[in-house]
């Protein structure tokens, strides 16, 4: 089956077969967050980005494979809700950005820019992207078969970036998707929002400059 991306609350999840990594697309709790779990076919190590609500669900879906890590992307508590009992169930590592740490339930081990996060034999690089949280992130996943692929929590949607709450925060934002992202990536990399549907740097990338008219 075709990868789509649409996921619904209670629904099934979508999933997407890499050459080396398998990524699971779920919707949980009531403010419709993605969860994302990331498997590497060569080794069976799992990473979880998000751990946002339904614990028993996310759990479920991590299975009887154990789970390594969970990564937050930022510390609004739709994003971690399902942290604490899915680390205490699994004993997984829980990374954050160091300037988002303060915000989590739990102890997370701190990640900034340009850092990687290993899933088995794969790896994930830390993208810092100020503007929604002082230490949100967005992980990317360069598929050496295939397109880059980035998961960009609340900081990047289809349509436009996340929500600020003052002209600063926005122009921050923007001037780092536009240099870290827009500026670094191709148009073909797949993008996995922290709510609602993917898409692609080159589908968005024409209405930068509208954005930055609109100021959100």
């Amino acid at each position: 089956m075709t990868y789509s991306g649409d996921v619904s609350p209670g629904g099934a999840p979508a999933v997407r077969e890499l050459d080396g990594l398998t990524i699971t697309k779920v919707s949980v709790g009531p403010m419709d967050n993605n969860a994302y779990l990331l498997r590497c076919r060569d080794t069976g190590e799992q990473l979880l980005i998000d751990a946002a609500n339904e614990a028993p669900r996310l759990l479920e879906l991590v299975g009887d494979a154990g789970l390594a890590t969970v990564v937050t992307t930022h510390q609004h508590m739709d994003h971690w809700v399902a942290l604490e009992e899915v680390v205490a169930k699994t004993g997984a590592r829980a990374l954050v950005h160091a300037d988002d740490a303060a915000g989590l339930p739990i102890p997370a081990q701190p990640l900034t820019d340009g850092d990687t996060v290993a899933v088995g034999d794969r790896e994930l690089e830390v993208i810092h992207l100020r503007g929604h949280t002082p230490g949100s992130i967005a992980l990317l996943y360069r598929d050496p078969a295939g397109v880059p692929h980035l998961f960009t929590g609340d900081s990047l949607f289809p349509g436009g970036p996340g929500r600020t709450t003052d002209a600063e925060e926005f122009s921050q934002l923007m001037a780092d998707l536009e240099a870290r992202v827009f500026g670094a990536l191709p148009d073909e990399t797949w993008f996995y929002p922290g709510h609602g549907k993917d898409s692609t740097i080159g589908t968005e990338r024409p209405s930068l400059g509208q954005w930055r008219a609109r100021g959100w």
